[in-house]
């Protein structure tokens, strides 16, 4: 790949391409604010509220798998209930926080 100066029309291309940019207000302020960050976005997760039928169907999910769990001893099964059952303590803590608020 060259390093040489762009011909002239496409350098008049891009000058007018960089010179609508500049002169659109929203994305330069997206532009300025943008954060990249390796922290994940925890005010997201702190704002869910899960619907009542939404936690009931993740417990029922998971008292069925955990109960297939202990009849087959499928590791795969096992897995399935260790992955859904943090999400329903969490659904489930979250759906009491908003039933118990002011």
């Amino acid at each position: 790949m060259s390093i040489d100066r762009l011909p002239e029309h496409e350098q008049r291309v891009l000058d007018e391409v960089e010179r609508e940019l500049s002169r659109d207000r929203r994305l330069e302020r997206r532009l300025r604010t943008l954060r990249l960050s390796r922290c994940p976005d925890l005010t997201r997760l702190a704002a869910y509220r899960p619907r009542t039928s939404t936690v009931l169907l993740l417990l029922v999910l998971s008292v069925t798998l955990m109960v297939t769990g202990i009849a087959t001893a499928s590791p795969g099964v096992i897995w399935a209930f260790a992955a859904v059952w943090p999400v329903t303590l969490f659904a489930s803590f979250r759906l009491l926080c908003r039933w118990t608020e002011g």
